[in-house]
């Protein structure tokens, strides 16, 4: 048997909610003591981990009441049913996360998107949250002059831009033999630092940190990788040889 506050530490909720849940007929406890304390055994438990799935698929508590006092209630199928909705929001989830890598690439001049594609896996009522969330994420003065500069360039230009880039990451797989630290690598990577400026002025902390998410993340090593396998690994090394440089001079 648990107590509230056993119940509340184990589940995540707190007494409160368990005392509202109790007060709605939710979640009733298994028994109550001659002290007034509310115990659970575990069909209590079992009962309020329904209660928390259905809450994660947003439905109200007097729909998850109405489910779980059903006498046909089948607690397997039920938790079938919960697999199936939370493989299918990972699989979105999966979706966005590869709609911000994408966009981050995109920024940055790494690949060309379509505008559609800026919001794969988003629906219509979902693009302003995202936008939202961006900036909370990155900071309002990083993500949005970016876009707009973006925005102003010409798709003549915009063209350039990735053709340009396409052709530091190029010369840069042709010379991963020649070693991350050499003078003719140290100075590609010198152009792409440059090349980062048609988007904004980024510090030696920002090249650090595209330098580790180059070679991290799946989306920019595919990118990488198509140019040479050992590259997203290559780039990242030559770009912390070049930062260090940078840190030193300063």
């Amino acid at each position: 048997m648990y107590t509230v506050k056993q119940l509340s530490d184990l589940a995540g909720v707190s007494v409160r909610t368990l005392h509202y849940y109790d007060e709605i007929g939710l979640l009733k406890p298994s028994s109550v003591g001659e002290n007034g304390y509310r115990y659970y055994d575990d069909e209590a438990v079992l009962r309020l981990q329904q209660i928390l799935f259905f809450r994660e698929m947003d439905l109200k508590l007097t729909q998850i009441k109405h489910i779980l006092d059903r006498p046909s209630f089948d607690r397997v199928a039920a938790l079938r049913s919960h697999r199936d909705a939370l493989q299918a929001r990972i699989r979105r989830l999966q979706s966005l996360i590869t709609t911000v890598d994408n966009t981050i690439m995109h920024l940055i001049g790494e690949v060309e998107m379509s505008k559609k594609g800026l919001f794969a896996g988003f629906d219509e009522e979902q693009q302003k949250k995202w936008t939202e969330e961006a900036i909370d994420l990155y900071g309002e003065e990083n993500v949005r002059p970016s876009i707009q500069r973006w925005e102003r360039y010409t798709p003549e230009q915009k063209a350039q831009i990735v053709a340009e880039s396409n052709a530091i990451y190029r010369e840069l797989a042709e010379r991963i033999g020649e070693g991350p630290e050499s003078q003719a690598v140290q100075a590609l990577v010198a152009r792409w630092h440059e090349h980062l400026r048609y988007f904004y002025e980024p510090s030696v902390e920002r090249l650090r940190g595209l330098g580790q998410l180059y070679n991290e993340s799946p989306d920019f090593r595919a990118t990488f990788e198509k140019f040479h396998p050992d590259l997203p690994a290559f780039f990242g090394r030559a770009i912390a040889y070049y930062c260090d440089t940078l840190a030193s001079e300063e």
